[in-house]
């Protein structure tokens, strides 16, 4: 009796295999290969993100003196 479980459990092996064989890129690591072709227009994004936060700040200091 212990026979008939031993084939059930090599069949389902092999089904979940291939599965495990490729994972899925991370999203972090996706995103670092797209900022790396695409060096220029990351750069100019996160110069002007800079500019704006500061010149958030530096005019919500100003309001709030």
């Amino acid at each position: 009796m212990s026979e008939s479980s031993t084939p059930t459990q090599t069949t389902e092996t092999p089904t979940s295999a291939p599965n495990e064989t490729k994972p899925e890129p991370s999203y972090v690591k996706l995103a670092m290969r797209n900022m790396v072709r695409k060096k220029g227009i990351s750069l100019k994004h996160f110069f002007l993100t800079t500019v704006g936060l500061l010149g958030f700040l530096i005019g919500m200091s100003y309001l709030t003196r």
